[in-house]
């Protein structure tokens, strides 16, 4: 595992009510990201043994914590942590709406799914417990940056996630203006389409490349994605991902016909089996 040594996450934990449900328990829990506190959380297997934890770390917008997600995670017997995106719900600091691929931007929310995982770490009731981060979609550049900064990663699922820079994402989908469908085009369509030259504006920051951080990691990964998919160049993230392969990272992925950009309730099932699989 890759570990950032000169970033440090400070953190403190809140754990407070829990709430009680037929396969599943709710505690609330609070932590801190770079001064801001950030509400959040735990939902825990009851009648089945935990074998493992995960935080899910939203896509992009106004994103409060699903807590629907993390009691499907419990039901197969692993811990997750949900939580208000910054500045969204109960979580305090300011959400980006302006400039939300900013490399700043995006590097404050890997801090904040950091301090979240940590917030499972030191849980009483996941000692020794292993530890993963999932996410969906915009979560694809914020993860792998959070693992890379983080030695108490163990695995990261991520669904519809690039694997690409930022600006290679926004040419495909402004080409298909954000729209699922049969006839989804390639990555080189939409590129050979433009009449101008890209630039990345430098207001922005670095363009992030979620490659960089996958080339550091030695951790396992896995990522599902559905052929119809209009939002993400998934023929292009899926090279890049061959490319990691080749290079002997232990990254996963599978491609399903059919399905569109937001494809977690159809494909929940593979997401945990793969982690199950991996635990044995």
């Amino acid at each position: 595992m890759y570990m950032n040594k000169t970033t440090v996450i400070v953190f403190f934990l809140i754990y407070s009510i829990q709430v009680f449900g037929e396969d599943y328990k709710i505690e609330n829990a609070e932590f801190y990201s770079h001064g801001d506190k950030l509400s959040g959380s735990i939902v825990f297997p009851v009648e089945k043994e935990i074998h493992s934890a995960v935080v899910f770390v939203h896509g992009s917008g106004k994103q409060t914590k699903n807590i629907d997600w993390a009691k499907r995670f419990a039901r197969e017997g692993i811990a997750a942590m949900v939580y208000d995106k910054r500045g969204v719900g109960k979580s305090g600091g300011r959400y980006e709406s302006k400039q939300s691929v900013s490399e700043k931007n995006i590097t404050l929310l890997a801090d904040d799914a950091v301090s979240a995982l940590n917030t499972l770490a030191n849980h009483p009731a996941l000692k020794g417990t292993a530890l993963g981060l999932t996410g969906i979609s915009q979560a694809a550049w914020i993860v792998p940056l959070a693992a890379e900064k983080s030695e108490a990663v163990s695995f990261i699922v991520l669904w519809s996630g690039p694997v690409c820079k930022v600006s290679e994402e926004d040419i495909f989908s402004k080409y298909t203006a954000d729209v699922d469908g049969r006839e989804v085009p390639s990555y080189d369509e939409a590129l050979n389409s433009r009449k101008e030259k890209y630039i990345w504006p430098d207001f922005l920051g670095k363009d992030m490349d979620p490659s960089e951080s996958l080339a550091k990691l030695t951790i396992p990964g896995f990522w599902i994605y559905g052929e119809e998919d209009g939002s993400i160049p998934v023929d292009l993230s899926i090279r890049r991902l061959q490319t990691l392969r080749t290079a002997g990272h232990s990254y996963d992925y599978v491609l399903f016909s059919g399905l569109g950009h937001n494809n977690m309730v159809e494909t929940f099932a593979t997401a945990t089996d793969w982690i199950k699989r991996l635990l044995r």
